[in-house]
């Protein structure tokens, strides 16, 4: 004998089928884990040839301390939320992995003083 799925089971998976539900994930506080600095990062680009984007992109993938990479209007052509465990590991990031992607002529660093709201949850 077969059980039926319930309503709510199957909503979840044609969401997830839809594509509207793209992922699960566990909220971690990131102080309890060591990050202790954020940081909003703005990198300006000289180069946007096809070549140099793609190499910029591919390494901001990689980067474990950067939790989110926005390609943005104005001033800046990049807005990254970067964490790290403390002013000098954020200094190491800047140096040896900012300072060092392709087509980057200039950082701004915003550090975050407070946070008040942090959230990945869209209202619905």
């Amino acid at each position: 004998m077969r059980c039926s799925e319930t309503p709510c089971w199957q909503r979840l998976k044609r969401l997830e089928e839809e594509g509207i539900i793209t992922d699960y994930q566990a909220s971690l506080d990131r102080r309890k884990l060591g990050f202790g600095v954020m940081a909003f990062v703005q990198l300006t680009c000289n180069q946007h040839d096809a070549d140099t984007t793609q190499t910029f992109e591919h390494m901001i993938q990689q980067c474990d301390n950067v939790l989110s990479c926005h390609n943005t209007t104005g001033e800046a052509d990049f807005l990254l939320q970067v964490v790290a465990k403390d002013l000098d590991d954020y200094r190491r990031f800047v140096d040896q992995v900012l300072r060092k992607l392709p087509g980057v002529s200039a950082i701004a660093s915003n550090m975050s003083l407070r946070e008040l709201k942090a959230s990945t949850r869209l209202s619905l």
